[in-house]
This record gives structure tokens, sequence and C-alpha cells, in this order.
């Protein structure tokens, strides 16, 4: 049988029964743009994780305190919540360690703020110059704290869009104006650009002073509630982390490391234990998403078994005229394979809605890959060879004399 019979043969058969055709593709384009819905959505759920905590800063080793271990209660409190961390610490890990890059010490705590006529509660923290590099804060006006600022005690401050909206109004230039902090008066000297939530919480609500400020204003204490070093590389992270651990321990005369009194978190551990779980997560929703692909597999099935029981009459005298097992063979395996490679290319597209309806909805980054295209199309190709194979197979084996008698 040549091609062109064959393509014209199917064409026919399929448009003989519409309604038919249409219930079949249906099924196959609800499985194929399940799975590729689901793929996109998880993979830009992914995308969006990863690039949330990225944006806290990369190659980022984070040092908190926290409660020293009692050796014989084996109980420790929350990291965060005690004085055990200083500024000496973040200067002796940036002397004494290769491959840092940078380290800035910071202290953080939620006040109301004033500005005249409004207020609001935000967080201020007290950081050094190096804290714009480590976290990559880029400055829409104004500057950031120098190292000018640190040693002369200024009152000064840098404030999120959120929190210049939140006293000035939008639109209003916040730099030059005053706004009072546990009642003390700061003078705002930059605003950063809008960066966004990091997954932990909005970087954009937020007002930067001195360290040395804060401390001395603020708190009352030369103690600091968290130490960011930046290491030069990825590679270097675990050699560092390491060599922070061991510093630490000797600073703070601490001979147990099971009892130490601070935590150090690498970032890098942190983004690969959340790409895993939304990995898995993937997995399980394009899993059960691949079930409609079975229901669609099955229905087609259904669909050539029922033809191959209406086309007996016509089977059988085209045998007679001399048509082969394997011609047969061929036409229904065709129209199989097209239907599932119509509903392929329909699913696609439909799951590629899907996936941008919810992406715009949740506000995550869901996209359609290279990957869940070609998975959709060979999948949907191997269901209707797989699933049209046993109907072309019967009609391919009817006695042609026995098929003619049928009425």
């Amino acid at each position: 049988m040549l091609i062109s019979d064959l393509f014209e043969e199917t064409h026919f058969a399929l448009l003989a029964n519409k309604v038919r055709s249409f219930l079949t593709i249906l099924g196959i384009v609800i499985g194929i743009g399940s799975v590729v819905a689901m793929i996109s959505i998880g993979e830009g759920t992914k995308k969006t994780i990863e690039e949330s905590i990225e944006s806290i800063g990369s190659n980022l080793i984070m040092i908190y305190p926290g409660f020293q271990r009692s050796a014989v209660s084996q109980v420790r409190g929350g990291f965060g919540s005690s004085d055990t961390l200083t500024k000496a610490d973040a200067d002796a890990i940036i002397n004494s360690i290769e491959d840092v890059k940078y380290v800035s010490p910071e202290i953080s705590k939620r006040y109301q703020v004033t500005a005249k006529g409004t207020n609001t509660n935000v967080n201020v923290t007290g950081v050094t110059a190096d804290y714009q590099l480590i976290k990559n804060f880029e400055i829409d006006n104004g500057s950031f704290i120098t190292d000018q600022h640190l040693k002369n005690l200024s009152k000064v401050a840098v404030i999120g869009p959120t929190t210049s909206e939140d006293l000035f109004g939008e639109g209003n230039d916040p730099i030059g104006k005053k706004i009072r902090i546990n009642k003390i008066e700061f003078t705002i000297i930059g605003k950063t650009q809008t960066k966004g939530s990091s997954g932990i919480g909005s970087q954009d609500d937020i007002i930067f002073v001195p360290l040395s400020t804060a401390q001395k204003f603020l708190t009352g204490g030369d103690y600091v509630s968290t130490i960011n070093v930046q290491v030069s590389t990825q590679e270097a992270m675990p050699g560092v982390q390491e060599s922070i651990n061991r510093l630490l321990l000797d600073r703070h005369n601490i001979h147990d490391a099971k009892l130490a009194d601070f935590s150090i978190f690498n970032l890098n551990d942190v983004i690969d234990v959340a790409s895993s779980i939304t990995g898995t997560f993937t997995i399980f929703l394009s899993a059960v998403a691949g079930i409609s692909l079975l229901v669609g597999g099955i229905g087609i099935m259904n669909m050539m078994l029922t033809n191959v029981a209406e086309r007996t009459n016509e089977i059988g005298l085209r045998k007679a005229l001399g048509a082969k097992n394997i011609d047969i063979n061929y036409q229904f395996l065709a129209e199989s394979a097209i239907l599932t490679i119509i509903g392929g290319i329909l699913g696609i597209v439909v799951g590629w809605l899907i996936a941008l309806i919810i992406a715009h909805v949740a506000n995550i980054n869901a996209t359609v890959s290279l990957f869940s295209v070609i998975l959709s199309v060979s999948v949907s190709f191997l269901i209707g060879i797989g699933f049209g194979y046993y109907p072309a197979s019967r009609a391919a084996n009817l006695n042609p004399i026995e098929a003619i008698r049928r009425q």
C-alpha cells in the first residue's frame, strides 16, 4: 500500500465518525495537557524557589547564635535567640580563613518607625558596607552604608521601597528626610531597588542603619544576630564552612562540637533540599496526570475495536481483493497513531495555556520546556501504537470469507 493511499484511507475512516474521533482525541488532549501543565508548574515552582533563595546571596554561609547546650540535658534553644556572636568573630573569619570573599555581621530587630505624620512597624537591620555586596542589594536612589558611617556612628538610614511608600507615600523621594527609630532621629541617605520576597520575608520592607550605630543607640550591646559570609567559589563552600566551625569553637572555648553555641547554614544546601522536594512533588503530580493518559489510551483501543467490528465486511473485501495482513495492520495502526498525534499536539497547547494561567495566578515562573514537549509527543505516539496494536492485529487476522459473510 502506498503512503499516500494509507493517509487517504486513514483520513476517510476518521471523518466517517467525527464525534467518536473527537471524543477519543479529547481523552488524549486531557492526558497530555495534564502532564505538560504539571511538569511546567513543577519546574516553574522549583525555579521560583531557587531564585528566591539565591536572591538572598550567592555562595552564602550564614552563622546564627544559639543557646549553648548543657552536657547533662542535651537540650538546645533555637538559633538566633541568644547573644553568643560578636563583630570580633566576623573579623576573625575574614582575617583567618582563605576563600572568604566578604563578611558582614548584622543585628536585626523590629521597631515602630515614625516620620512626619506617619508610622510603620518595620525590620531595622544594622549592617556593614559589605552587606550590600553579599546580599545583592541595588541602590535606586542615594547611597548605601559606608565604612565612614560605621566609624563615625552616623545616624543615617537606607530604606526599602515598601517602607518608603508606607512612610512617605508612593512616588515621593525619601532622600534627606528624617525618621525616628526608638525615639532617635535618622537621616535617610538611600533607597534600595525592589527585590521582592526571599521566601523568608520581604526584602523591600526594611531599613538599614550602620551596625555600630545600631549597637550603640538601639540594642545597647556588642553582639550580632547573624554573620553573613560570602565564599569566593561554590567548590570552596564545604571547606570554608568546616574552617568557620573550628575557628568559632576555638574562639568560644568549646571543645565538644555538639555543645556549639552557634549554628552554621550553607545556602547551597538549602537550595539542594528545596530542589529535591519540588522535584519529587513534580514527579508525583506527573504520575497522577499520567493516569489520564492511560485512560485516553484505553479509549483509543475501545474505538479501534469498535471500528474493527463495524468494518468487518470492508476488511474481508479488501483481503479478498489482495490486501495483505500487513496492509490492514498498517491502516489501523495509522488511524490510532494519527489520533494520538493530533491529541498530543492539542494537549501541548492546552497544557501550555493551563500552565500560563496558573503561573499568572500563583505568581510563579511556569514555562513549557522542550523536555515536556518531546516527552508528551513521544508518549502520545507510543500510546497510539501500543493501544492500537491489538485492534490492528485482530483486523489483520480476520478470515476474509468469514468477514465477508458477517452482516
